[in-house]
């Protein structure tokens, strides 16, 4: 069942790994390391994305080396620039700088070549409105563009207005069913803007009682099914760092919950998030 971690000092070790008791096809961690430090891994099972949320770095992968990446100062100031670690591949990430890291991992079987997605080859889609409370932005770093190259990973970075909601109206994609859903297990790494700020995670299935959760800077949230609306605090932006990975393909076809049917011409882009997943 799905599962929220707090936020803890993670000393540059798996958050989410094979051991995890939620999700079996995700891994993730956050790696923060000083100017002239290196970090190091290999994922036997999994193909991995090395997304630079803050600083500067030098990859070094496959006989491959991927210099000066990363272009921001934080996850508030630009895309995101992000190297892609084939399955079974030795990383070594070497910071320029003061650097923080989000690796994002899914299994697969399919061994492929590294690559780099630059801050403009970020893809973003402007779902919702300011006056409906549901304006967010979602920058595909891993998605349309690199079908062909990838998996079954797919990677973005979401940014909700203050006070609005994101996953809404409610959506699952816990079931594999032909062209109505696919299956794929989700993470969420929030972060708030200031960083006192919070939000709300919603959890429910069809005739279970639902659950809501708050969520703050640096917490992690499992989603192994259900439907999972989440929301921000008034006040403050929200970010969510997000990884899917389908069980038995790629492209994410999302079910909305149909109680809610009559909402989904009331928000703008709807359809447009729906095909960007795809």
């Amino acid at each position: 069942m799905a599962k929220l971690i707090r936020s803890y000092d993670n000393a540059n070790a798996p958050i989410v790994s094979e051991e995890s008791d939620t999700l079996d096809l995700i891994y993730f961690n956050l790696v923060s390391i000083e100017a002239g430090e290196r970090h190091t891994y290999t994922l036997p099972a999994h193909e991995s994305l090395v997304v630079v949320m803050q600083g500067t770095v030098d990859v070094e992968t496959e006989g491959l080396r991927f210099e000066g990446v990363g272009r921001r100062k934080d996850i508030w100031s630009g895309n995101a620039d992000s190297v892609y670690v084939p399955l079974g591949a030795t990383a070594t990430v070497t910071a320029r700088t003061k650097t923080q890291l989000a690796i994002a991992g899914g299994r697969t079987d399919q061994r492929l070549s590294a690559f780099r997605v630059t801050p403009e080859e970020v893809d973003m889609v402007d779902v919702g409105s300011v006056e409906t409370h549901t304006h967010r932005q979602i920058f595909h770093i891993l998605g349309q563009r690199q079908t062909d190259q990838v998996g079954r990973l797919l990677v973005s970075e979401l940014y909700a207005d203050p006070g609005c909601w994101s996953g809404y109206p409610p959506h699952k994609h816990d079931t594999e069913d032909g062209d109505r859903e696919t299956d794929h297990e989700e993470l969420y790494h929030y972060r708030f803007l200031p960083d006192a700020g919070f939000g709300g995670q919603g959890i429910y299935n069809a005739g279970e009682t639902p659950q809501s959760l708050m969520t703050r800077s640096g917490d992690t949230f499992l989603l192994d099914k259900g439907y999972h609306p989440t929301s921000t605090s008034p006040g403050h932006r929200g970010y969510i760092f997000t990884i899917l990975v389908g069980r038995h393909r790629r492209g994410l076809i999302q079910s909305f919950d149909p109680r809610h049917d009559y909402l989904m011409d009331a928000f703008p882009g709807i359809q447009a998030m729906r095909d960007k997943f795809r």
